[in-house]
């Protein structure tokens, strides 16, 4: 297994790195544009702008120094007892060591502390390993559409785990 470790909270550079690992992968797995990365980078510094740490957390996985990984629980825009994942990403260079599962263990381990009912995320049709990981969590596709809320035209779908 992979040198790294978990860091919880907020920690500089993460908005530009997490940013950057969802813009390179998206665009050249899936031809995601621009619009998609100034979707990610717009909305997580919204999120890292208004961080409640009562109702939101953030996992970065850092090798070497530098940000390898993320998972966010967004429960502080969400209705009551309900939590967003958002931003769950692991660099190729970590992919397959185990460290995507350790990210979703500590989300989950956060919304049963937090005592939410349930965590929904939104992903797309396509993306298998992450899915095969989602499944393997307990969340169940509740929703499928075609869409484009990334820039995209894709079938999106909803996933979501009662906590």
């Amino acid at each position: 297994m992979d040198n790294f470790e978990i860091i919880v909270g907020y920690i500089p550079g993460i908005i530009g790195r997490v940013t950057q690992l969802h813009a390179d992968y998206y665009s050249k797995q899936w031809n995601f544009s621009q619009y998609f990365e100034a979707k990610v980078a717009s909305e997580l510094s919204n999120f890292i702008r208004n961080l409640n740490e009562k109702d939101d957390c953030v996992w970065s996985l850092v090798k070497n120094g530098n940000i390898e990984g993320s998972i966010i629980i967004d429960g502080s825009s969400e209705n009551e007892n309900t939590a967003h994942l958002r931003w769950f990403i692991v660099s190729d260079g970590l992919k397959g060591c185990g460290a995507g599962n350790i990210l979703m263990e500590k989300a989950l381990s956060f919304c049963t502390l937090q005592e939410f009912n349930s965590v929904y995320l939104w992903t797309f049709q396509g993306l298998e390993s992450a899915r095969h990981l989602y499944e393997k969590y307990g969340f169940n596709l509740i929703k499928e559409s075609k869409g484009n809320q990334w820039g995209t035209s894709v079938i999106e779908q909803k996933f979501e785990a009662s906590i």
